[in-house]
């Protein structure tokens, strides 16, 4: 197989401009220097005046000449960490592209073969049932994947819907995981309360649930836990308040903290392994989190030994009396 040539390569072709042009500025100094030290002995030899040859003002338009060469070569540099950027974003988009594709085609695919499986043969209730569950399963999998997109061009584009509207959030999260116990049946969820006064937030209730569902559904999916479990922990610290997310998924690696709320990141692709969903989640997560201005992070002790993801709510103010 044919190697590729080294210096068609971009981090290849950025260094040898930056070379050449540096060594060009080089050579002008240096031609300079020595056409200067042949003029001084012309100079010296007929007895003519220095400023009728030599301009005083040259060794200012050689350092004005020196910082020209320093803005190309700042703006050499940033049309190259641009062109890096762009290159990852678009091998990013790419891979959600593709992903996503598998996503969307999948279900319908399965779809369609019960349907086929239902027009062809005669099932009795029990099969028929089997196979509207598996069809229901299919179609929520769609919306699902239909909805993250819509969500990201409303949250982009800041034209979600709803009010901040002061809640209690531990109650709050409480009540949509009992209200919505059926979207996460694959898996058991636990809360441990405080009771604090801290967690009184204003709260857009439809991007909250968002949210929620986001940080749930992914630490199922990645899962290979005989029972996944995710357990919700409120802290509280003064007038700071902490919510936990921890699960017994998979987990990951110190190096992906940096990475895993980047849009269209899939830990999968990183680690060999086949990817899941389209790697919109936990952008869409951070995403909320600023809107509430709130912070997310991550942190995991390595593959297999699960996730925590931690919402840190800024400090309440005091009520003066």
């Amino acid at each position: 197989m044919d190697r590729p040539n080294w210096f068609l390569h971009p981090i290849a072709i950025f260094v040898l401009s930056i070379v050449a042009l540096a060594m060009s500025l080089f050579l002008y100094i240096h031609w300079y220097v020595q056409a200067s030290v042949g003029l001084h002995t012309i100079i010296k030899r007929f007895n003519l005046e220095p400023g009728q040859v030599l301009s005083a003002d040259t060794w200012v338009v050689i350092m004005v000449l020196t910082m020209l060469v320093g803005v190309i070569l700042l703006g050499i540099f940033s049309i190259f960490v641009y062109n890096l950027k762009t290159l990852q974003l678009y091998r990013l988009q790419n891979n959600f592209i593709n992903n996503f594709t598998h996503e969307l085609k999948t279900p319908v695919t399965s779809l369609k073969l019960f349907l086929q499986t239902f027009s062809r043969h005669e099932l009795s209730r029990g099969d028929q049932l089997k196979y509207i569950q598996y069809m229901i399963a299919d179609v929520d999998r769609l919306m699902d994947n239909i909805d993250r997109i819509l969500n990201l061009a409303r949250i982009e584009s800041k034209r979600f819907v709803g009010e901040f509207v002061t809640s209690d959030v531990e109650q709050t999260v409480r009540r949509f995981f009992d209200n919505n116990i059926h979207l996460f049946q694959q898996g058991r969820i636990e809360i441990q309360g405080s009771r604090a006064a801290v967690f009184q937030r204003p709260v857009n209730l439809p991007l909250f649930e968002m949210l929620l569902i986001n940080l749930a559904t992914n630490a199922f999916k990645y899962n290979h836990s005989q029972e996944p479990l995710v357990t919700v922990i409120f802290e509280s610290n003064g007038r700071k308040g902490r919510i936990h997310f921890k699960d017994n998924g998979i987990g990951f690696e110190k190096r992906e903290i940096k990475k895993i709320f980047r849009k269209f990141y899939q830990i999968g692709r990183s680690d060999n392994m086949t990817a899941k969903g389209s790697g919109l989640g936990l952008y869409l997560v951070q995403q909320i989190a600023r809107i509430h201005k709130w912070k997310v992070s991550a942190s995991s002790e390595g593959n297999g030994k699960g996730s925590i993801f931690t919402l840190s709510l800024p400090p309440v103010k005091l009520q003066v009396p």
